[in-house]
């Protein structure tokens, strides 16, 4: 298959924006241009479920609702609250606490900035508006700092995720390769609109092209150009699954950093018997399970770990 981009690329892109604009989900991020917010929507939204986002960003943002807010808490509490929401991957928890330090104490941006300007200004610092410069924030990567470059200043690229490759790949044809991907993006994007743009391609991706197609039930805008919906081969990249939660590393990890955040210090095997019902000192899933998934928190910057009178001792960094 080899890429073939339709002539009147301005049908396809008003198509497109007003099939989006007509209609689309209402998630709350979508609501608001704050990139504070766009930044607490996209590190949460990283692998993780829509339906659990939602629901952990109004908490989050009830209890610390401007970046100066988030910045002044402490550590363990973002973290605590992040495994209690089940979000997975909790050093993403501990990099966007440290991404709001930044902003708030003007380490990020360009150099010869004045200083002031917006409403996060008055908290002691702004965040970037380029791509290039959000990446500057802990934990921030190029998709992330592209997403907030373009939801909160209309001034980001082409975005490409795995709905987009999807989209692109069987209606122009666009080969598997992340290069190929990046430049038909980019050709497709009208100039200064990566905000509605951006949103309107991964909605296509997220509700019409799904790995089960919904051309019809979800009135694609791209069907007389499509090459999948002309030729029925509906093929598209793998995409990599989600391991299952329940049961997984993530959700013991999860378990271990939330009864932490409860307690000022847990001894191992008092930890072991809370967080799974067969946690036996010398079994499958006893003190050597234990130990080394504390020690892949401790790695993570999680979890302090310490012996004390024979006993191993952990607790929150």
């Amino acid at each position: 298959m080899s890429a073939h981009l339709p002539d009147d690329r301005d049908a396809v892109r008003e198509a497109l924006i007003a099939w989006y604009e007509d209609d689309h989900r209402e998630f709350p991020w979508r609501r608001t241009d704050d990139p504070y917010r766009i930044l607490v929507s996209e590190v949460m939204s990283q692998q993780t479920q829509l339906s659990r986002v939602e629901e952990a960003y109004a908490d989050f943002l009830d209890r610390w609702p401007e970046v100066a807010d988030l910045a002044a808490a402490e550590r363990g509490e973002v973290v605590s609250f992040w495994s209690g929401h089940s979000l997975g991957y909790n050093n993403r928890a501990k990099y966007l606490h440290e991404a709001a330090t930044q902003v708030v104490e003007g380490e990020v941006g360009p150099a010869d900035r004045p200083p002031g300007g917006g409403e996060t200004a008055e908290a002691g610092g702004e965040f970037p508006t380029d791509p290039d410069d959000l990446q500057e924030l802990m934990g921030v990567g190029p998709y992330t700092a592209n997403a907030v470059a373009s939801f909160a200043f209309n001034n980001g690229d082409a975005v490409v995720d795995t709905n987009v490759k999807r989209v692109l790949h069987r209606a122009f044809g666009v080969p598997d390769d992340d290069a190929e991907f990046a430049e038909a993006a980019a050709d497709l994007m009208p100039d200064g609109e990566s905000r509605v743009w951006n949103n309107a391609i991964m909605e296509l991706g997220g509700v019409a092209c799904g790995k089960t197609p919904r051309c019809d039930e979800a009135g694609c805008p791209w069907r007389e150009w499509c090459h999948a919906y002309q030729t029925g081969d509906f093929t598209a990249p793998d995409v990599p699954t989600q391991p299952s939660f329940e049961g997984s590393r993530r959700q013991f990890r999860g378990r271990v950093v939330r009864l932490l955040g409860e307690h000022d210090e847990m001894d191992l095997d008092t930890l072991g018997h809370r967080i799974r019902v067969d946690y036996t000192p010398h079994g499958e899933h006893g003190r050597e399970w234990l130990r080394e998934l504390l020690s892949d928190l401790a790695a993570d910057g999680l979890v302090q770990i310490e012996e004390r009178n024979d006993l191993t001792i952990a607790r929150l960094r």
